[in-house]
């Protein structure tokens, strides 16, 4: 059998059938912090912006905040000429973020 790791964007129904004809499959999240792309693309087009950085090290980029499903999620993004890059986008920790998870807490 083969072993596969998985992150979080790996789809949860491949990780359980790859499982039940017996590979050993590791996973990096928890089930329930998995989002869709669906909630991503709608944090992206319809989104706060909570931080925006223009002159980062690494090239512009923001945080923006929503709420797809009740839920908050952020997401990191750069403006490029041609694209918006999605950097990453996570759930934010309750203990890390002002209760709207627009403030980090320090």
């Amino acid at each position: 059998m083969a072993a596969f790791y998985a992150d979080e964007c790996f789809p949860l129904p491949v990780v359980d059938a790859l499982r039940r004809r017996g590979h050993d499959v590791l996973t990096a999240a928890r089930p329930e912090r998995l989002m869709s792309a669906n909630e991503v693309e709608q944090v992206v087009l319809e989104g706060d912006l909570v931080e925006d950085h223009p002159d980062d090290v690494r090239g512009h980029c923001c945080l923006l905040l929503g709420a797809p499903d009740g839920r908050p999620v952020h997401a990191v993004c750069s403006p490029r000429a041609q694209y918006l890059a999605i950097i990453t986008a996570c759930l934010p920790e309750p203990t890390q973020w002002s209760p709207v998870f627009r403030r980090r807490t320090d």
